[in-house]
This record gives C-alpha cells, sequence and structure tokens, in this order.
C-alpha cells in the first residue's frame, strides 16, 4: 500500500473547495475532484473512501479555519462585544458554505455533529479565555457552583440556539449577559 500524501490530500480538498463554492455542493464527487486535480478517480479513493467521507474531511477543515479566522474578526473590547461579533461571523459562515456541507453529511451526520461539539467545546474555551480578559466583569461573580466554565456553556447552548433558528436579532440576548456579568448602570 502506497504512502499517503498529506500535501495530495490538501490539494484534493482545495479541489473540492473549489466545486462546492463555484458549482455547489451537489457537484462535488470523486469524479469531479480527480477531473479537477487531472488524476484518475482512483487515486482520491485512496485518500477519501466515499463522498460523505470527502465531504466531512472538508466541513471539519471549513470550521477548523474558522474558528481560526474568529481571532483576527473579533475585535470589540468588551466581551458583550465579542459575543456579537462571533454571533455574526458564525451566522454568515452557516448561511455560505458551512451550513449546505453539514447538511449534505449523508451518512457521516452523527460525526459530523459530534466534531461540530468538539468546535464547539474550543469555541466555550475562547469564551472563557474572552472573559477573563474583560476588566468590567463584575468581581467576585463567579464561585464554585456559576464557573465561567458553566457560563461559557450556558452561552454556547444559546448562540448554538438563536444560530439554528437564524435569529437576526440577539440584543436581548446579548442584554441578559450585559445584566448578569457587568455591574448595574446608574439610571441617573
Amino acid at each position: 500500500m502506497r504512502k499517503k500524501d498529506d500535501s495530495m490530500r490538501g490539494a484534493l480538498l482545495e479541489h473540492a473547495r473549489k466545486i462546492a463554492d463555484t458549482q455547489g455542493i451537489e457537484a462535488v464527487n470523486i469524479r469531479s475532484i480527480a477531473k479537477e486535480a487531472g488524476i484518475a478517480s482512483g487515486t482520491v479513493y485512496n485518500y477519501f473512501s466515499n463522498k460523505d467521507e470527502l465531504l466531512f474531511a472538508l466541513t471539519e477543515e471549513y470550521w477548523e479555519q474558522a474558528l481560526l479566522e474568529i481571532n483576527t474578526k473579533v475585535t470589540a473590547d468588551s466581551f458583550c462585544g465579542q459575543l456579537k461579533e462571533i454571533y455574526d461571523f458564525l451566522k454568515e459562515r452557516i448561511g455560505q458554505s458551512a451550513g449546505k456541507l453539514m447538511k449534505s453529511l449523508g451518512d457521516m451526520e452523527l460525526a459530523g455533529q459530534l466534531r461540530m461539539a468538539s468546535m464547539q467545546d474550543a469555541l466555550e474555551e475562547a469564551f472563557v479565555r474572552r472573559m477573563e480578559k474583560d476588566a468590567a466583569i463584575r468581581e467576585g461573580i463567579w464561585n464554585e457552583t456559576f464557573t465561567k466554565e458553566r457560563f461559557a456553556r450556558f452561552l454556547m447552548m444559546n448562540m448554538t440556539m438563536l444560530l439554528k433558528t437564524g435569529a437576526s436579532d440577539i440584543s436581548f440576548f446579548l442584554m441578559a449577559v450585559e445584566h448578569i456579568i457587568y455591574e448595574p448602570r446608574s439610571n441617573a
């Protein structure tokens, strides 16, 4: 058995991404990728056993890249401002290729959902780090029961629900977070 070349796998995923972006997810298949790459279909099968596995790898790569990009796209000073930017970024991504990729996983939908759970865990960890950097968050808010980690999980669950419903206005969500973590504003 020949050793698999990681650069070839990456190139095949790049060709799949190009086809998905220009012709749609439906056009992505082993044959179209082989044609785009100028290789035999059998070579693609050396890296991906079927279309679902290829789409899963493409989805996984897409979300890993999105998690990296979040760090450059999120620039607000306050944690709540960052939550809004993260939501807007993820909503845009889901509206583009990411949502279509997730829906196209077929037999690998469960694996896709499990992988998304690990991506959500990574986002939760990022929420905790971002909260730690916001000096405006009330002192003494965290305790053994109300931890940053549990609050991050709560935020992720609610943000996931808002993303699934495609909510365009998340001001109530953000207002609730502000009321929980920041000092009450004076009405004077």
